[in-house]
């Protein structure tokens, strides 16, 4: 029989002492509450079914999920067919015959709903009722939720104390990320980034990561407290503090959360039209800090949401986080725990509820336990967690039966919970009723984006930056589209990158771009090092190789590739308003299509790429990268000439010491020249000077004597006349003998002169040949030195 559910109220199980329905008051939620139970208790199926119950009573949800688990409640099935099952069984389950498996799991899921009174109809009306997205910060599995978003300004007229809380949450957060545990209050890092937010919000400034950076360098004001700032966290400091946070900011895993829609509260619990969200914030493919992140800005924008609602005394928004282990622990204080407890205190006024699931109740702060006023428990592990739980309910509601409580939760099996409410006197103990969803566990990346199909992802991000307005769906419904046309983006391959080409690129003519194109053409742009190294031209030379691809083919080809010189900063991270894609043919959502195209461009560049020097042999030169030819021979001679100048210095050398011993014989027969020169000169002078004297001489000596005839006197004047002769003709035959000698050794000298000057000719010509002798050498790239460092899915307007 269909159980009918009373207004205002939600249907949770069968009572234990009558087997009749149970019903929680929706507006006893709204003094939040909480789910205990060890493993195996059956604490996530309560869950999903106090979900089920709120979502279809048209009260919208933001469900925290750090493993996984909630995401469950996308799988309810109207129609309850095997085949609608079969996705989400388990090979475990499935046991190697999953048609039977899902056949099976189908039949119990129609008989246990069957026993809780729970008609297909009823798991019709709550799609009606309640839309259910899966959203993944940090990734883009389920609907990315673009986290740095939380710094823009908060509208005008927002609760100074809520915008406060929504900074500290933010400054301790992302200090956390940075692995900087900071206090609000004495931590430094904290009050410089708290005051740098806080005082651009208060002049309604937006921030992104990038301005935060620069402003922690530079920050905008003198002073913070009564201390200058220069004193209180000196510019050095600071300047590390910003590479810390810049390196964040670099970190190519952090750029997913910058994509998505916003974080916008009211989006995520309502849709344009008022009707009920369950936003789902899947935390498992997170880290511990990550999560942290994640958990605290998205509940101090929820401090800040409610505090801008008008109060109300019934269930306006319902909080729900399965497993609150190590956000708002009893001794320590992470970030998240600040806006746990301020919700915990506060959002009663404005009727939004928390619920929070943990399976040991020790690992919840007293204060939480305490401000608590609905308690559901299941089987406990240990007497000390039951201890734990009781001491707190005594503390919220001094009139609680705890023995009786006590007792019931003793007896519990699995399943099976007791429920206490501060609204009541006695606790009742219950049996869950079977859940509208198939509860298959934690769900996997692919499974998430599976139910997370491309036209939901882009739906969610467009109705995000549209405002509201839904003027970005209006005109791209009147667009004419063609076959191979869409408003919404094809699916991608999560492991690739995507990006949106600036229209004013330099290169927008290659690569067939239109600055007013409104369509959208799929490529690929491929950043590439290349090393050449060369051991024997002692070359080592690194290129960067960037390319563009597009239109994309079903395989890639290299010969392709539009070469240019792009910049991180002409690919965008946000899609053109109003664009329309052209669905390629390429398997763009295959991630082997983009493990392939790397394997083929890196191939292509093997075989195609190197690098041609000029190489001289005999000369043991090569060309530098760059060098043209003519440079190279200019290169060559002037190394030829160096050459021709190193040997005919050791020619000279070696007829330096000729010539100087030619040059000293010149000398000494120059000296004995001039001496014979004299020499001759002066016999001959005397010659012709005395020859009559000698004559007459005698003469008269043989006259006066009167002892000697006449005759003999003449003779023997003549004899010794004839003797002076013969002695001035022996001196000028010496003198001729030098003059000989002299002249030889001059023609000595020219002789050596013309051989030097000959064997210099050659010496030069040998060189001048050599300087011409050049040769080309291609040297290409081995595949380990080919690196591709990017791969990017790049959206390039076209007309």
């Amino acid at each position: 029989m269909s159980m009918e559910t009373p207004a205002g109220h939600y249907y949770l199980g069968l009572n234990e002492t009558d087997n009749q329905p149970l019903f929680l008051k929706a507006s006893d939620l709204t003094t939040h509450g909480v789910i205990v139970g060890m493993t195996g208790s059956g604490k996530t199926g309560l869950g999903v079914v106090l979900l089920e119950e709120a979502l279809q009573a048209g009260t919208p949800a933001l469900i925290i999920d750090p493993k996984g688990d909630m995401g469950n409640l996308l799988l309810s099935f109207p129609s309850l067919l095997p085949t609608d099952f079969m996705p989400w069984i388990s090979e475990s389950e499935a046991a190697g015959d999953l048609p039977t498996a899902a056949y099976e799991k189908a039949e119990l899921w129609k008989s246990g709903l069957q026993k809780a009174g729970i008609e297909p109809a009823r798991i019709k009306a709550l799609h009606e009722k309640a839309d259910f997205s899966i959203y993944t910060p940090g990734s883009t599995a389920g609907i990315p939720l673009n986290i740095i978003g939380t710094l823009k300004a908060p509208a005008e007229g927002t609760d100074p104390e809520a915008m406060q809380d929504e900074i500290d949450g933010f400054a301790s957060s992302i200090l956390g990320l940075i692995g900087i545990q900071s206090d609000p209050l004495s931590s430094r890092e904290h009050i410089l980034l708290s005051n740098i937010i806080y005082w651009n919000w208060s002049q309604g400034r937006d921030l992104d990561l990038g301005m935060l950076i620069g402003l922690v360098q530079q920050p905008p004001m003198r002073k913070l407290g009564v201390i200058d700032l220069d004193t209180f966290f000196p510019p050095g400091d600071r300047v590390k503090l910003a590479m810390k946070l810049n390196g964040l900011a670099a970190s190519p895993s952090f750029a997913s959360w910058n994509e998505g829609p916003e974080l916008d509260i009211q989006k995520l619990l309502y849709s344009d039209t008022g009707k009920a969200q369950a936003a789902i914030v899947c935390l498992s493919h997170l880290s511990e800090e990550e999560r942290q992140f994640v958990v605290t800005l998205l509940l101090s924008k929820m401090v800040t949401w409610m505090r801008a609602q008008p109060g109300t005394s019934d269930l306006r928004a319902l909080i729900y986080m399965d497993e609150v282990f190590g956000y708002v622990p009893p001794v320590g204080a992470p970030p998240s725990k600040k806006p746990i407890l301020t919700i915990l205190k506060q959002a009663r006024a404005f009727g939004v509820g928390l619920v929070l699931s943990t399976q040991n109740p020790v690992d919840i702060d007293y204060k939480a336990i305490s401000n608590a006023g609905t308690w559901m428990i299941g089987r406990l592990q240990t007497e000390r967690d039951k201890q734990r739980l009781l001491d707190g309910m005594g503390s919220s509601d001094g009139a609680v039966d705890l023995k009786a409580i006590s007792d019931s939760i003793s007896r519990l099996e699995k399943r099976e919970f007791v429920l206490h409410s501060t609204r009541t006197r006695q606790p009742q103990s219950f049996h869950t009723r079977w859940a509208m969803s198939y509860l298959a566990g934690p769900l996997t990346r692919d499974q998430i984006s599976l139910l997370t199909p491309p036209e939901k992802r882009q739906a969610v991000t467009r109705r995000s930056s549209d405002n509201g307005t839904g003027a970005s769906h209006e005109d791209s419904a009147v667009v004419e589209l063609a076959d191979n046309e869409s408003a919404i983006a094809p699916r991608i391959a999560d492991t690739a990158p995507v990006r949106y080409l600036d229209p004013a690129v330099p290169y927008a003519d290659i690569i067939g771009a239109s600055a007013g194109g409104k369509r959208l053409e799929a490529g690929i742009a491929v950043r590439v090092h290349m090393l050449f190294d060369d051991t024997k031209s002692k070359l080592r030379h690194e290129v960067e190789w960037e390319a563009i691809f597009t239109p994309l083919s079903r395989v890639i080809d290299g010969d392709d590739a539009l070469l240019v010189d792009f910049d991180d900063r002409d690919l965008r991270r946000a899609a053109p308003e109003q664009a329309i894609y052209k669905l390629p043919d390429a398997k763009i959502q295959n991630k082997t299509y983009f493990t392939s195209a790397k394997k083929i461009i890196k191939d292509h560049i093997y075989r195609n790429q190197e690098v041609e020097l000029f190489h001289n042999p005999a000369l043991k030169v090569f060309s530098r990268i760059g060098e043209s030819q003519a440079d190279f021979e200019m290169r060559c001679q002037l190394v030829a000439d160096e050459q021709t100048d190193k040997d005919a210095d050791k020619l000279r050398q070696i007829l330096a010491k000729k010539t100087d011993r030619i040059n000293a014989a010149i000398e000494v027969s120059e000296d004995k020249l001039r001496e014979l020169q004299f020499d001759a000169a002066s016999r001959k002078k005397d010659q012709r000077t005395t020859q009559v004297m000698d004559i007459a001489g005698g003469l008269l000596g043989g006259l006066l004597g009167g002892r000697r005839s006449t005759r003999s006197i003449i003779t023997g004047g003549l004899r010794r006349s004839q003797s002076k002769g013969r002695l001035v003709a022996r001196a000028e035959e010496r003198l001729k003998t030098a003059e000989n000698r002299y002249n030889e050794l001059l023609e000595d000298r020219d002789q050596l002169e013309d051989s030097l000057g000959e064997d210099l000719f050659e010496i030069q010509n040998e060189w001048s040949d050599k300087a011409s002798e050049i040769t080309t050498l291609i040297i290409g790239l081995e595949k380990a030195d080919i690196s591709i460092d990017d791969v990017t899915l790049v959206w390039i307007p076209c007309d």
